[in-house]
């Protein structure tokens, strides 16, 4: 066999966590420990042997690669201190820059350095859209309190949209857009990938309905009850964070579309439904619990991420912070711009509010580049996973 190692790739995975990979011998303390590998399929030993050897091409298309939950399991047992969760991690890290479309904006995202373009990007486009609204202004506390942010992007009377709501969707649709159709891209490549690596050949190819619910459901349903990741042993509090803050962004994806329902659809004939929500409304006490559960959830997460690293000599990147800071400015700007509705303080409620459209537009417009895309990427690997057993797929 004939080895031709991406010494680029090499440098990418020591500066992206995985620098302690030489350390590895062999041994395969890992695989024996990991509780997510089969004995038919051990990992991550065979991984940490191509990461070794420079396999970029083989690593990107293996689909253990995305299946592994980080755990933490192999590097707390391996006797070498190779830390084959940050191996993986970085490989991760890589095949979604690789996969990204388009290409220069997931290298954009994908370094340090380019911070303040990361986040000035946003900022600036919320900012320009804010001035061309004409709403540029900080209202009355007697505005404040009747309106909300309603009138964030200014008012018209056109009945049908209100002015707020479609300044709203000529930033974030296009953001959201661009998301889907870049993971929808990067997942395709990686499936024909993986297929390709993997010699799978479909004696006949599945409906999009028998997809759905033989291999997409059942993947997706595993992962909401977390049954992968209660196996783990060295960080089994990691469900104490991960599910609630999986949990609030489903009801904040109910949330959203309920009162983009109200107000856009029914508020044509109710216009009384263009104000802020009522507090004791019921979908705004979910609205306050999300919140709360996806502040409490990407703490617990921000709390094990720095025990990891002061503790297991985990390595800190720019790929694992990135998301962790980014969730929380999510979670506390909403939070700040509603106290300061509900407090009466204009200045504040706005200040906050803007940053957290802009946070909000980064999560969006840079979910397939960064730690977020393990959402459809570790989805798709599960239904590969499935669909590589059934009897589509001829043995």
């Amino acid at each position: 066999m004939k080895v031709n190692p991406d010494l680029d790739f090499i440098k990418y995975m020591k500066s992206a966590g995985g620098d302690a990979l030489k350390k590895c011998y062999q041994c395969a303390t890992c695989s024996v420990v990991c509780p997510l590998s089969s004995d038919t399929k051990p990992f991550p030993r065979k991984e940490m042997i191509w990461a070794q050897w420079g396999l970029k091409d083989k690593l990107i298309a293996d689909p253990d690669v995305m299946l592994c939950h980080q755990c933490g399991d192999c590097t707390a047992y391996c006797p070498r201190g190779a830390k084959p969760g940050d191996v993986l991690g970085a490989i991760r890290a890589y095949a979604y820059t690789h996969y990204g479309f388009p290409s220069g904006l997931a290298k954009m995202v994908s370094s340090a350095k380019n911070l303040p373009l990361i986040v000035g990007l946003p900022a600036l486009i919320v900012l320009i859209m804010w001035i061309l609204s004409g709403g540029m202004h900080v209202p009355s506390a007697e505005d404040l309190a009747r309106y909300g942010f309603g009138h964030f992007f200014g008012h018209w009377d056109w009945p049908w949209l209100t002015k707020n709501v479609a300044f709203i969707d000529m930033i974030m649709v296009p953001a959201a857009g661009l998301a889907v159709y870049s993971a929808y891209r990067g997942v395709s490549a990686m499936w024909a990938a993986m297929a390709k690596q993997h010699d799978v050949n479909a004696g006949y190819r599945p409906s999009v309905n028998q997809f759905v619910q033989q291999f997409l459901w059942p993947a997706v349903t595993e992962i909401i009850q977390h049954n992968r990741f209660r196996e783990c042993k060295a960080n089994a509090n990691r469900v104490t964070g991960h599910l609630p803050l999986m949990l609030s962004f489903i009801a904040l994806l109910f949330v959203t579309a309920y009162s983009a329902f109200t107000q856009d659809v029914l508020g044509i004939f109710f216009p009384s439904l263009h104000g802020p929500m009522s507090m004791i409304n019921p979908v705004k006490i979910v609205a306050n619990i999300a919140a709360i559960a996806l502040i409490f959830g990407i703490g617990v997460l921000w709390s094990n991420r720095a025990a990891a690293e002061a503790e297991s000599g985990t390595t800190p990147t720019f790929y694992d912070w990135f998301l962790i800071y980014e969730i929380m400015a999510v979670g506390i700007t909403g939070l700040c711009a509603e106290l300061g509705r509900l407090v009466g303080v204009p200045v504040l409620a706005y200040f906050f509010y803007y940053l957290h459209l802009v946070s909000v537009v980064m999560l969006f417009l840079y979910m397939p580049y960064t730690k977020f895309a393990h959402l459809v990427y570790r989805t798709f690997a599960m239904a590969f996973e499935k669909y590589r057993a059934s009897e589509f797929v001829t043995k």
